[in-house]
């Protein structure tokens, strides 16, 4: 084998693996809704999310009640009434009633602050 081939071997090797050192944890970082996503996953254990929806990378969370919360940063509405934006997760965590009188999602009395911890947390659904 030539030393070109077996650099481009190397190389493609290389690159191949760098792609698959990823993290798909939850890192501790402030996105706009202002909270953190490691208090996050305590508000949602805290306050049973889990009880009722299915969300990746909390412990025991396999509710069938509500709809399961995979890929939410990728959603483009939330509960089928709100375009999804930082903002309107935090409104919608807080207050669902507000938005959909009836909704099976209770008022659960989250903070504000919870309420954007959590939602820091579900955009880290990706």
């Amino acid at each position: 084998m030539t030393r070109y081939l077996m650099f481009i071997i190397v190389l493609l090797t290389a690159v191949s693996l760098a792609g698959c050192q990823g993290d798909n944890t939850a890192q501790a970082y402030n996105v706009s809704t202002g909270g953190n996503a490691h208090e996050g996953v305590k508000v949602i254990e805290a306050y049973g999310c889990g009880s009722c929806h299915t969300i990746p990378g909390i412990h025991a969370a396999d509710g069938m009640v509500g709809p399961p919360l995979y890929f939410m940063s990728r959603r483009t509405m939330i509960a089928g009434e709100l375009p999804n934006t930082p903002d309107n997760l935090v409104k919608w965590l807080k207050s669902p009633q507000s938005i959909e009188a009836g909704t099976a999602m209770p008022t659960l009395g989250l903070s504000d602050q919870e309420a954007k911890d959590a939602a820091a947390y579900l955009y880290t659904l990706k």
